[in-house]
């Protein structure tokens, strides 16, 4: 299957960040303070800074993580300098629920490629565009699966948030956070630019486009073949 959207891995644990980078179809990267964590990360800058010595023509994003504005524009300057093709990701508000798009706006005019994230809804994509509009390069990510796990499809939105950025030159849409490889196929057809998702959905495109019988064949297979490797009796 001909995929029009850019795929970027999400992640944080080297190996597989290393196995994505060496992967062809992969256009680039993107973390969080969250994976981080779950890797067993403890020092930051180190990370980045290791990582960026293997990652070096591919875009990557790494996100500030104070809530406190001030500190956030001064670790944004200092991730924004440890490579050329570093992002950096400023959430739509701190936890006091305070836009960030000033912060934005002071950053992009200083040169800083800005990755505006955990947006969900259309009003926040239309209040981060201007401030993004004289920017070097930006992208805004909606996180459409937590969208769907709010019961809501994120189709309908995602495709409005396309529109809203069709004279945005220098702006790109992520479909962000999917839950299945479904969301690749969902993203492509509406024409979002890129679409950032795990190792183990990555993992699963050759499936695309499966002869569904040869598919539900493999299936038995796979159950017949576990059981009887786990030697199953009853």
């Amino acid at each position: 299957m001909n995929l029009k959207v850019k795929l970027f891995a999400d992640g944080a644990e080297k190996a597989g960040m290393v196995e994505m980078y060496n992967n062809p179809i992969i256009s680039g990267f993107t973390t969080n303070p969250t994976l981080m964590k779950k890797a067993g990360i403890t020092d930051y800058k180190s990370f980045a800074k290791d990582i960026l010595t293997i990652i070096k023509d591919k875009p990557i994003s790494f996100e500030v993580f104070s809530d406190e504005f001030e500190e956030m524009e001064r670790q944004a300057l200092e991730i924004a300098s440890w490579g050329r093709n570093v992002y950096v990701k400023i959430p739509i508000t701190n936890t006091k629920a305070e836009s960030s798009l000033e912060l934005v706006e002071r950053l992009s005019i200083a040169g800083v490629k800005i990755n505006v994230t955990a947006m969900m809804t259309l009003q926040q994509v239309k209040d981060a565009l201007p401030v993004l509009a004289n920017s070097s390069g930006g992208y805004v990510s909606v996180f459409a699966g937590r969208i769907a796990d709010a019961g809501i499809d994120p189709v309908p939105i995602m495709k409005s948030a396309v529109e809203l950025l069709k004279d945005s030159k220098n702006i790109e849409l992520i479909w962000a956070s999917p839950r299945e490889l479904f969301n690749v196929v969902q993203a492509d057809s509406i024409g979002c630019h890129i679409i950032t998702a795990t190792n183990d959905i990555l993992k699963k495109l050759p499936t695309l486009g499966k002869d569904l019988t040869q598919f539900s064949l493999e299936t038995v297979k796979m159950f017949y073949n576990d059981a009887k490797s786990a030697g199953y009796t009853i």
